[in-house]
């Protein structure tokens, strides 16, 4: 991964996260107890998973990790990558805040995904407002 975009990935950031899978084609004969792979090479694909990301551990050393976390179908679904890790093919930074005032943003697991919006907002320095529509 490269430094700049390293350097870029903070608690609180959007981020879009492309991760190569690899998926191994078992084969399974008749009356077998152990499933097998194939010997075809592996299947190939690219997942995309996005975001907020809630913490960033160990700095910039080999063991550097970050996770994220999303909600998706009323589900808290949170995801942890290794910084350097070659299954990582790229890492977009959605959106950033100037300052946020805590490392560590484990709070959100336990706010609605429109709560944590909406304090994402607050951190950031963009103040809500409310509009009314004239009839």
């Amino acid at each position: 991964m490269d430094k700049a975009i390293a350097d870029q990935i903070k608690p609180g950031a959007e981020v879009r996260v492309h991760e190569i899978i690899k998926e191994v084609v078992v084969a399974v004969k008749k009356g077998a107890k152990a499933k097998k792979p194939d010997g075809k090479a592996p299947k190939v694909r690219m997942s995309v998973f996005s975001g907020i990301v809630l913490a960033r551990k160990h700095g910039d050393e080999a063991g550097a990790t970050f996770t994220v976390r999303s909600v998706i179908a009323d589900e808290g679904v949170e995801k942890l990558y290794p910084l350097h890790s070659p299954l990582i093919s790229k890492v977009e930074i959605v959106s950033s805040p100037k300052k946020v005032h805590r490392s560590k943003l484990y709070y959100l697991r336990d706010v609605s995904p429109k709560k944590a919006r909406e304090k994402m907002r607050k951190i950031a320095g963009k103040e809500v407002k409310a509009v009314k529509v004239a009839k």
